[in-house]
């Protein structure tokens, strides 16, 4: 079997740099800059984009003039946070398509479409070229890197999710399609969301590879981790990695998935994806951003400190500046990146914050620990670079309400994730708030059975009682309501069969909240 080139080509700017890749050692070049570096890069980048748009792109140009905003004012960074941010209702739908391109975008280069999910409103639709699949190869390359995969050694990979018009399943394949061809050779399989053709993989052609290397939507690849011994595979037969995407999951969701699988390395051998259909992959955990969250969770005033609601745990990750720029306003989350669409100042529609990894490192200092003495304890200090951190939460939008509190997913999710629960439950559930026939509220919590399980009144009383106390324990707002209104807010639980199609449609995103 070949090596891998001793030099991986990346996209970086307008052309393409050699990355050194050397034995077990820290990345070179880009790997080695400093936040002060990636400080200055993420504020070049912002203006230069900005002035591109504002020179070639027609909707952003009208864009600004009705904002009373003149391009030729906007000479520093501090002129740029001025700028008023674009959204899918203020931008992307209020201008043609091919306005909100490049003259030529269409007609002088192939692109690939792919589109939202559609799960806040009208899907819309991305146009993109090969630049965001060398950027999604670079973070995928890292995870190889990071997690010890072997290039000398047989490795392959099955893409679990959906092969469809999102962006997941064709971005992934392409990814690691671009990382075999410069010679880090892998076997790619793309079995989508069919477990049948899942486990017949791992069962016919598994054994015969070194490395396994999983992606897919975590609620899916945890049921492809669940029913694994019922269609006949074990786990423990073969060396596997994960990688997830398209949503946050707890650390004892990853705690969970490690111990049915096998896997070894909380840090190296799982990672969470924050991407989207507007800008592709856009940040990935490293084994430093696991460490810090697994580290936040056991030290209350560190958790405060990095991370903006104390109640809520987000998905914490590091970007490359030179590919994507992140801001915070207020809390919510906009980024600015260069592609077929360029975007400037665009609000996602997620909620979060952002830092530098010397602010990150301080935050630490001042709880008296060395950030660097703990990923050296950890055994991922050869891994640690210094791009920034983003932190985000589940979307806001998508959450309801019992009595003025507002209840999001995750705090379900923690609770279903409990352990005397999970040999009954999937842990995927549809949440409402509605009304009985004399217009009280109340949460109903539909949620999913594990195959073979059935409904018993023991086990609607302790999923209530145990979401109950969570969502006490969650919300504060909920546990004043709690106390004042003698019982009438505790959950009511509906069990369905595993993968009933009125909430548990198979190869579909969970819908976590629903409305009526």
């Amino acid at each position: 079997m070949t090596k891998p080139i001793e030099n991986v080509t990346v996209f970086f700017g307008n052309g393409f740099k050699p990355i050194k890749n050397g034995d077990g050692k820290r990345f070179a070049t880009i790997y080695d800059k400093k936040s002060r570096f990636w400080k200055k890069k993420q504020e070049e980048k912002l203006l230069s984009l900005f002035r591109l748009c504002a020179e070639k792109v027609y909707a952003y140009k009208d864009f600004l003039k009705k904002a009373r905003v003149n391009p030729k004012n906007i000479k520093t960074f501090k002129d740029f946070k001025k700028v008023p941010p674009v959204n899918k209702d203020n931008y992307l739908r209020s201008y043609p398509w091919e306005k909100l391109c490049p003259p030529g975008s269409f007609t002088d280069q192939s692109l690939v479409l792919t589109s939202t999910s559609g799960s806040t409103g009208k899907p819309f639709y991305f146009p993109r070229n090969g630049a965001l699949d060398a950027q999604s190869s670079f973070y995928h390359q890292m995870f190889l890197k990071n997690s010890d995969i072997d290039p000398n050694k047989s490795t392959l990979v099955l893409v679990c999710f959906g092969m469809g018009v999102w962006i997941g399943g064709v971005i992934t394949y392409q990814a690691f399609k671009s990382i075999s061809e410069r010679g880090y050779p892998m076997t790619i399989l793309t079995p989508g969301v069919n477990k049948r053709e899942i486990y017949e993989a791992l069962k016919n052609i598994g054994e015969a590879y070194d490395q396994i290397i999983l992606c897919g939507y975590p609620p899916f690849m945890k049921d492809v981790v669940d029913e694994a011994k019922q269609n006949g595979v074990n786990w423990h037969d073969y060396n596997i990695k994960m990688i997830f995407a398209a949503e946050a999951f707890s650390e004892k969701f990853r705690d969970y998935i490690l111990r049915k699988t096998g896997m070894k390395s909380f840090y190296r051998d799982t990672m969470n994806i924050y991407g989207s259909a507007d800008l592709g992959t856009m940040a990935v955990e490293t084994p430093i951003s696991i460490l810090i969250r697994r580290l936040a969770l056991k030290n209350k005033k560190l958790y405060q400190k990095i991370f903006t609601e104390a109640t809520r745990l987000p998905t914490l990750a590091q970007y490359v500046p030179e590919f994507i720029d992140f801001e915070c306003i207020g809390r919510s989350i906009y980024c600015s990146g260069n592609n077929v669409l360029p975007l400037v100042r665009y609000e996602i529609g997620d909620s979060g914050g952002v830092l530098y990894f010397n602010e990150m490192e301080k935050l630490f200092a001042e709880e008296g620990t060395d950030l660097m003495t703990e990923a050296k304890k950890a055994g991922i200090l050869n891994s640690v670079t210094e791009f920034p951190f983003v932190y985000v939460y589940e979307r806001t939008d998508l959450s309801t309400k019992l009595y003025g509190a507002i209840i999001y997913p995750e705090y379900v999710k923690v609770a279903l994730q409990n352990i005397t629960l999970e040999k009954y439950v999937t842990g995927k559930f549809t949440m409402f708030t509605k009304h009985d026939k004399k217009q009280n509220e109340y949460l109903e919590i539909n949620i999913e059975l594990k195959p073979g399980i059935n409904e018993s009144s023991w086990l609607q009383e302790e999923v209530a009682k145990i979401v109950f106390e969570k969502l006490k324990e969650k919300s504060a707002e909920y546990k004043n309501n709690a106390d004042m209104l003698n019982g009438k807010i505790v959950p009511k639980i509906i069990f369905w069969p595993h993968e009933h199609p009125t909430h548990f449609q198979t190869g579909i995103k969970q819908k976590w909240v629903k409305r009526v």
